[in-house]
């Protein structure tokens, strides 16, 4: 396997696997307000959030910014809180756009979404990247490990995404649940997991 397959499966992996609860946590909770009418905006959020994460993902591990993961880590747990209450207060807008209503949301409400999640994004970054430094170890050059480890995070999350929309969609069909259920539970339990996160890692004093 030539290196950048190696980094990308690495990366790939720090993601999609089922250990890595904050980041999963956190795409789910972004994700499960959006049903079939609304994936250009989901789109939109997720490039967002890639944005962000990949440009703190590539200055950490250039060694170019320094965030201590005492900092990092509470900031990430938070991150899924913010975003799942968002997703729960906007659940009646959800449940008018799945049914083909007039969107409630503004444009300027939407941008602000978007600058919110990019923002998120920074601080994730911040977390991959004390990953694939630990993975890169006296490797001297830097350029396609960055590379690779970076396409395998978007393969996962796109992974992810995927998942929780197509979930979303079959608990609706086949179960009969409605958009505004299914946005409760999945973020509901999303904020729990997450407040759980948040206080472990401010008063346990180490991060997961």
């Amino acid at each position: 396997m030539n290196e950048l397959a190696l980094y990308l499966t690495l990366g790939f992996h720090h993601i999609a696997d089922w250990r890595a609860t904050d980041h999963i946590l956190f795409v789910a909770a972004l994700t499960a307000a959006y049903g079939p009418r609304e994936w250009v905006r989901l789109a939109w959020l997720v490039t967002a959030f890639t944005l962000g994460h990949s440009i703190t993902l590539a200055l950490t591990t250039l060694d170019l910014l320094h965030v201590s993961g005492r900092v990092v880590e509470p900031l990430i747990a938070l991150t899924i809180v913010v975003t799942a209450f968002f997703a729960i207060h906007d659940q009646r807008a959800a449940v008018a756009r799945s049914a083909g209503e007039t969107p409630t949301i503004t444009r300027t409400a939407m941008l602000r979404r978007y600058a919110i999640a990019g923002g998120f994004g920074l601080i994730h970054g911040c977390g991959f990247a004390s990953g694939l430094r630990s993975l890169l170890g006296g490797t001297e050059g830097i350029a396609v490990p960055l590379l690779g480890f970076n396409l395998g995070l978007e393969g996962g999350q796109l992974l992810v995404v995927a998942a929780i929309f197509l979930l979303g969609l079959g608990v609706e069909r086949w179960l009969g649940w409605s958009r505004r259920d299914w946005v409760l539970v999945v973020s509901g339990g999303a904020a729990g997991v997450g407040l759980s996160l948040l206080a472990e890692r401010i008063f346990g004093g180490g991060a997961s």
